[in-house]
């Protein structure tokens, strides 16, 4: 590794040593609690996929760079010096966490491995060895913010397409309007995602319910965040608060994307508005009385997966099981849950990577919680969790079918 590079990762290194930073790297004892608490562990049982192992490699580093034990006496310091291997150990680390931060839970002094990962991919990304899909992604919607105006035509011309679908499964004379777009004033601005089933069930709810809502051009999913760039995510979460602002809305719904309602809601400060999951708008129209499902439809068994931003990270819990239990007669816990829930093995941007075998394989407690429930559904709500599952589903031969669960609502949905 040249000088000026080492230079450069060493900035970032010291740039990022705040109070919780020293803290994580000060605290850990190596006591292993953390190993049964990581899906990937569970799924391969190597050091290196443990959250110590993952830390371990950043904490090195620390200690190379920001202690004096660690320039003079590295091999007793237990310090190691940036190299091109080093960094191929940075990248197996981080790109073997999905975040989701189970260990944090159960880690008896709370250390957080996924913020210590955030440093390993910033280092990544100076690097020049970040993930090239994520970077490539995240640049997209970087060039989509600056340039807006140039994507509005043809957006609309999808939408009009899927105005129709709205349409057909409301028995509604017209389809014109049933997604509407840059209306000011709005009671809620909804970010949805790429694909369209994330865009016409929630319309079909949000016109069930004679919502007065609109449509964001931009999508939830922040690839800048994934990718571990700081830059880029501020800059990708504020298309949105920008859009939002602009058009006057008290509330901005998010797509089934735990990431993204996590970063709004939680990481973005002080908003002029309120941010909410889908998923608490549904639970919200129900017990409200704006929607109506036909309850007790379902009576195959069926389970519930939190995802672990939208639940663990977010908080997220009753309103999922509260309406799955309106429209399903048998439905099943998994165990363990809530707060304690397996991670699917597809979050922090690991489900967009050409790394299926490996998601299999740390998938596999997500498996066996799924096979104990003895469901033939599972229901989520969170698209790299659908992902995710999916891929588990195949790569075990599982016998369940994975659905959302605005899938779910707008299939048992009156109208």
């Amino acid at each position: 590794m040249d000088k000026e590079k080492t230079i450069e990762l060493k900035k970032i290194l010291k740039t990022r040593l705040n109070r919780p930073m020293r803290y994580y790297i000060d605290t850990c004892t190596r006591c292993g609690l953390c190993y049964d608490t990581c899906h990937a562990f569970n799924g391969i049982p190597k050091k290196e996929y443990s959250p110590v192992g993952r830390a371990e490699v950043v904490r090195k580093l620390y200690k190379k760079y920001t202690r004096p034990g660690g320039f003079l006496f590295p091999y007793w310091s237990d310090a190691t010096k940036l190299s091109d291997t080093v960094m191929d150990q940075v990248y197996e680390a981080a790109w073997s966490c999905t975040g989701c931060r189970r260990c944090v839970v159960n880690c008896p002094f709370g250390i957080d491995t996924g913020q210590m990962m955030g440093v390993a991919k910033q280092l990544l990304i100076a690097n020049g060895t970040a993930p090239e899909e994520l970077v490539m992604l995240a640049d997209a919607a970087v060039e989509k913010g600056k340039s807006i105006d140039q994507f509005k035509d043809g957006y609309r011309n999808v939408i009009r397409d899927l105005e129709k679908e709205v349409q057909k499964k409301l028995n509604l004379p017209a389809p014109d309007g049933l997604i509407p777009m840059e209306k000011k004033d709005a009671n809620i601005l909804y970010v949805g995602l790429a694909g369209a089933h994330s865009i016409v069930n929630p319309a079909i709810i949000f016109n069930a319910a004679k919502e007065n809502w609109t449509l964001s051009f931009f999508e939830a999913v922040n690839f800048g965040f994934f990718a571990g760039d700081p830059e880029k995510a501020q800059f990708i979460a504020q298309r949105i608060i920008k859009e939002a602002t602009a058009l006057n809305v008290k509330e901005v719904v998010i797509v089934e994307c735990g990431t993204a309602f996590r970063i709004l809601r939680a990481l973005m400060g002080k908003l002029p508005f309120k941010v909410s999951s889908i998923v608490e708008v549904i639970h919200r129209y129900l017990y409200e009385g704006r929607i109506r499902v036909k309850e007790g439809a379902v009576s195959d068994a069926v389970t519930y997966h939190d995802p672990c931003q939208l639940g663990r990270n977010g908080g997220v819990y009753d309103e999922p099981r509260e309406v799955i239990r309106k429209i399903v007669t048998d439905y099943r816990e998994m165990s363990p849950t809530r707060e304690q829930n397996w991670c699917c093995g597809g979050g922090g941007g690991l489900v967009a990577l050409d790394n299926e075998e490996f998601r299999i394989k740390t998938g596999k407690p997500k498996k066996e919680q799924i096979v104990a429930t003895g469901a033939k559904i599972v229901v989520t709500a969170c698209e790299n969790c659908v992902s995710q599952l999916k891929t588990i589903q195949s790569g075990y031969g599982l016998n369940v079918e994975v659905k959302y669960l605005t899938e779910l609502v707008c299939e048992n949905l009156v109208v």
